[in-house]
């Protein structure tokens, strides 16, 4: 059966026989609401969580009622964990959606805390967007891959700079080599990441909290303390890999591993990336895994060959054609779409924890519910 086809199903079943029989234990449900059971009988998240049920020690309070919740926290773009817990104990449908009967059951906020840090230490909320998407995309073609990163603004320290504190020594000596001196070239990240594995390359990249820039749409000069995302995204925005970086990290530097991220989840044609990915290495990467390479000239890396595509795209416009890399380009906007969604919509805009293991936990319970939900209007 088709993924399209199964998931029109799974909607028609939850609306005719679970959202009645719901409505009958907890009263009517909201819009929101049922946008929430949706999204958590889709992901099933439940399934992903180890329970604890030894004799030794204090029993744990239910950690899947609590991935649960947090599950909610990114539906109803709540920003802290305090804000989460008064919403549960204030909203009885929405305490029993997340699993809980009465308020005596819902945990303490040190317990959410904890069982939030389990959760980022275990990758659950990526662990489970893994799985979703190789159930429902794995066994499709898809056309279009559009890659991108995303600026993530937080509330925390940036690292101290350790390029003057740890500044590797050179071996060769200052100036200007001497008569038959080779010197050898040290390489950059993009080129190491030829001969290293996807373990390796992940690694290696930096992750800690920093201070990032780049120049908005507009020409302005922007900067910011946190991380940067970057998110491949699909046809019908569904994200399908996502890796967090300190926020000084080139774009270029993360589209290897997280392409080979994306190869391993599903299969595409189509690698469709703006001028900071412009790179020989880049596209030999992507032909290497049969796909075909649409990515922007960069003007400051070659600005004759971009004044004169400018010049050919207006003689097109005069004879009204329009070429097929142009018209495929356009299809980029849809990972512009998905970190739109995941700021305005899913919790994405303001971070309120600390970390790359938690900041990406956070933003990964919002791509998971991001991508459930978009699977939806897909069908709808």
């Amino acid at each position: 059966m088709q993924p399209r086809l199964t998931i029109t199903n799974f909607l028609l079943n939850i609306q005719k026989k679970l959202f009645p029989i719901l409505e009958e234990e907890i009263g009517p449900l909201s819009e929101k609401q049922q946008k929430l059971i949706k999204i958590l009988e889709m992901i099933r998240i439940e399934a992903f969580v180890k329970i604890n049920r030894g004799y030794r020690g204090r029993p744990e309070d239910d950690r899947q009622s609590i991935a649960r919740a947090f599950v909610a926290r990114s539906v109803y773009n709540i920003s802290e964990t305090k804000e989460l817990r008064e919403r549960i104990l204030s909203d009885k449908s929405l305490r029993q959606i997340c699993g809980w009967d009465s308020k005596n059951e819902v945990p303490s906020e040190s317990t959410f805390s904890r069982a939030f840090n389990e959760f980022s230490m275990s990758k659950l909320p990526q662990r489970v967007h893994k799985a979703l998407i190789e159930r429902d995309l794995s066994n499709q073609l898809i056309g279009h891959i559009s890659r991108d990163s995303t600026a993530i603004e937080v509330r925390e320290k940036p690292h101290k700079s350790t390029r003057k504190s740890k500044k590797k020594k050179s071996k060769n000596r200052r100036g200007r080599p001497r008569k038959g001196e080779i010197r050898e070239k040290e390489l950059s990240r993009l080129e190491k990441q030829r001969d290293m594995s996807l373990d390796e390359m992940l690694e290696e990249l930096p992750k800690h909290c920093d201070i990032g820039n780049k120049i908005d749409s507009k020409g302005y000069k922007r900067s910011w303390t946190g991380y940067k995302f970057h998110i491949d995204a699909s046809d019908g925005d569904i994200p399908i890999s996502c890796l967090l970086t300190s926020a000084s990290v080139h774009d270029s530097q993360v589209a290897i591993p997280l392409a080979e991220m994306t190869n391993e989840k599903i299969t595409n044609l189509y690698d469709i990336m703006d001028s900071a990915y412009d790179s020989p290495i880049i596209r030999e990467h992507s032909k290497s895994l049969n796909h075909v390479p649409i990515i922007d000239i960069n003007p400051r890396r070659n600005k004759t060959l971009k004044s004169d595509l400018r010049a050919e795209a207006k003689r097109l416009n005069i004879l009204n054609i329009k070429k097929p890399e142009a018209l495929r380009y356009n299809e980029r906007n849809s990972v512009e779409r998905v970190n739109a969604r995941l700021k305005d919509e899913f919790g994405g805009r303001i971070v309120r924890v600390r970390g790359p293991a938690k900041v990406v936990a956070h933003l990964m319970f919002g791509i998971l519910a991001l991508t459930a939900d978009q699977m939806f209007r897909l069908v709808t």
